[in-house]
C-alpha cells in the first residue's frame, strides 16, 4: 500500500516471518507499552500508577476469590472469541455474536422453564445448553443464507441482528407478560428463574463447569480445523474461494456451515450464563457486550483456538479488575479508556510484527528520477 505526502510517499511491505522468540516476545512488548501509556493518562488524572496496577494484578489474580471472578468472566469470553474466530478463519466477518449470544440465553431460558423438573439433571442441563446453542446457529443462519447465496455484505446483516435480538429479549422481560417474565414482580420486572436442578454444577463458589466446556470447545475446534476434511476446505475457501469452487468444494455451503457453527459457540455462550450464572433470562446482564469483545479476544489470539484461552482470561482479568481501581479513586472511564488502550498497543504491535513502513520519494518527484 502505497500513501503520496508531498514529495514522499509512505509504502507498507508485508514483513518476512519473524522467528518465533521475536513473535513469542511481542505482545508481551506490547502490553508493557501500553502499561507506560496508561500510566501516563492515571498519573495525569491525578492517582498513582503503581497503586493503580498492583490493585488491578490484585483484584484480577491474587487470592480465591478475584481469580474464580476472572475465570466466570473468562468463560463466555471463551466461547465468543472461538465463534468470531471460526468465521474469521474463512474471511467471513461475523459481528453479530451478540446477538448470537442473546438469543442462546433466550432459547435456553426457555427451555429450561418449560421442562422444569421433569427431565433429570444432567440430561436436563445438555437439552437446555443444545438449545442455546441452535438458537444461536439459527440466528446466525439470518445472516448466512443471503451471504452465501446472494452475496450481501455479512457484516451489516449480523450487526443489524444484534439490536433485533436485543430488542426481542428486553421485549420479553420489560414490555410483555411473555413466558419468561416473572409475573410476581411488577415494580422491577424480571425473568422468570429455571429449576435448581438445571443449574450448571459448581467447582468452586461461583466457578461452574462451564469453564470445561468452554475449553473443550477450543479443543475440539482446533482438531476440527486441523485435522477434518471440513476444516482444510474452511482454510482453502478463506484463502482462495476461486481455488476453492475449481478444486469442487461447495463454496456456499460452507460459508453457511462456518457462521452457523460460529453462531452456534455464541449461543452455547448465551445457555451458559444463563445456566451457571444468571439463573434466568436477564437482559441487565446479558447486554455487556461480551460477543464484541470475543472479537478482540480472537484478534488478539492470532485466530488460534488454543490462544483464545489465555487472552479472554487476560481480557476478564481487566473486566474484572475495574471496580477495584474504582474503589481507590480511578475513575470508570480512565478503566474503559486503559482497557482500549491495552487492546490497541497489542493489535498495533500484532500488525507491526506482520508489515513494515518505508517512506521514498514519491514517483515524479525529482529525488526519485536517476541521475
Amino acid at each position: 500500500m502505497n500513501l503520496a505526502v508531498g514529495a514522499r510517499e509512505i509504502v507498507v511491505e508485508r514483513r518476512p516471518l519473524p522467528p518465533l522468540w521475536v513473535r513469542a516476545a511481542a505482545p508481551t512488548f506490547s502490553v508493557f507499552f501500553g502499561l507506560v501509556i496508561g500510566a501516563v493518562i492515571i498519573w495525569a488524572a491525578g492517582q498513582d500508577p503503581v497503586l493503580a496496577y498492583t490493585e488491578m494484578v490484585k483484584k484480577g489474580f491474587l487470592g480465591r476469590l478475584p481469580l474464580i471472578g476472572t475465570l466466570v468472566i473468562a468463560t463466555p469470553l471463551i466461547l465468543t472469541g472461538l465463534a468470531a474466530l471460526v468465521a474469521f478463519r474463512m474471511k467471513i466477518w461475523n459481528i453479530g455474536a451478540e446477538g448470537q449470544l442473546i438469543m442462546g440465553a433466550v432459547a435456553s431460558a426457555g427451555m429450561g422453564l418449560w421442562i422444569g423438573d421433569g427431565v433429570g439433571g444432567p440430561v436436563g442441563i445438555v437439552i437446555m445448553l443444545a438449545a442455546g446453542a441452535a438458537a444461536g446457529a439459527l440466528w446466525a443462519a439470518l445472516a448466512a443464507l443471503p451471504r452465501a447465496y446472494f452475496n450481501t455484505d455479512e457484516v451489516i446483516s449480523t450487526l443489524m441482528l444484534n439490536f433485533v435480538a436485543l430488542n426481542i429479549m428486553n421485549y420479553l422481560i420489560f414490555s410483555s407478560i411473555s413466558y419468561w417474565r416473572d409475573a410476581e414482580r411488577v415494580t422491577f420486572p424480571s425473568g422468570r428463574g429455571i429449576s435448581e436442578i438445571l443449574f450448571l454444577p459448581r467447582l468452586s463458589g461461583r466457578l461452574h463447569i462451564g469453564l470445561f466446556i468452554a475449553v473443550a470447545a477450543a479443543a475440539v475446534l482446533w482438531w476440527a480445523l486441523r485435522y477434518t476434511r471440513w476444516g482444510f476446505e474452511v482454510q482453502v475457501t478463506g484463502d482462495s474461494p476461486r481455488a476453492a469452487r475449481y478444486a469442487g468444494m461447495g463454496v456456499d455451503r460452507k460459508i453457511l456451515s462456518v457462521l452457523m457453527v460460529s453462531g452456534a459457540l455464541a449461543g452455547l455462550a448465551g445457555g451458559i450464563e444463563v445456566g451457571g450464572v444468571l439463573h434466568s433470562l436477564d437482559p441487565r446482564a446479558l447486554s455487556l457486550g461480551v460477543g464484541f469483545a470475543g472479537i478482540v479476544v480472537a484478534a488478539l489470539a492470532r485466530l488460534s483456538p488454543f490462544g483464545v484461552v489465555p487472552v479472554a482470561v487476560f481480557v476478564a482479568s481487566i473486566t474484572n479488575a475495574g471496580p477495584g481501581l474504582q474503589s481507590i479513586g480511578v475513575s470508570s472511564e480512565v478503566v474503559l479508556m486503559l482497557e482500549g488502550i491495552l487492546f490497541l498497543c497489542i493489535v498495533a504491535g500484532e500488525w507491526f510484527l506482520r508489515n513494515t513502513i518505508r517512506v521514498q520519494p514519491a514517483a515524479g518527484s525529482p529525488a526519485a528520477r536517476p541521475a
